[in-house]
């Protein structure tokens, strides 16, 4: 990757509990790398407890709890996988409002396995194409969005991937978006 993403503040939205590591960890990478500056965001405060599957890796500490982090401080968010991870931060209604202001505003969000369930919640499929997990299939599909079983898919700045093996063409084609910026049909679309 050799785009970059000087300056460029991006949320990493997760839950407390249940973030896949490698899918945090990664992307993270592949942001600073890049010049930008990533910020967990999750619903409190403390530490995230991240996961290699389904066992106990390691704690990161959270910037900010999502109540008081402001979207408007952010140019692009990132959504990590883990089963347990979208599925508690569907159930938040400030999470759910937090990653649909991204699309309102037309900033790029990247997305990765289980992600995309958050984005279901928030009513931001509709209309679009995504990947995702096999299993959130049909949950992309009753919510208005068409799945497709791609390495990875780009939908006016929504990034998505299916699982960790994907994560390589994931990190590029994300700082790609991010150094992209606004997305104006991507507004449009959640108008």
């Amino acid at each position: 990757m050799d785009q970059r993403i000087d300056g460029t503040r991006v949320a990493v939205l997760v839950a407390n509990e249940g973030v896949e590591q490698i899918e945090l960890t990664e992307p993270w990478k592949a942001i600073v790398n890049a010049g930008g500056r990533a910020e967990l965001v999750a619903p409190q405060g403390g530490r995230v407890q991240a996961f290699n599957h389904l066992d106990k890796a390691d704690a990161f500490p959270v910037d900010h709890a999502v109540a008081d982090a402001d979207p408007d401080d952010y140019d692009a968010l990132m959504l990590p996988g883990g089963v347990a991870n979208p599925d508690q931060l569907r159930m938040v209604p400030e999470a759910v409002a937090f990653a649909r202001s991204f699309f309102t505003a037309g900033k790029p969000v990247a997305a990765i396995c289980h992600a995309p369930w958050t984005l279901v919640e928030a009513d931001v499929v509709r209309g679009r194409t995504l990947t995702s997990w096999p299993s959130l299939q049909s949950d992309i599909r009753n919510a208005g969005g068409t799945w497709v079983d791609e390495e990875v898919h780009t939908d006016h700045g929504l990034v998505t991937s299916r699982k960790p093996d994907d994560l390589p063409a994931f990190c590029a084609k994300m700082i790609e978006e991010f150094a992209e910026g606004m997305h104006p049909a991507q507004a449009a679309a959640t108008s």
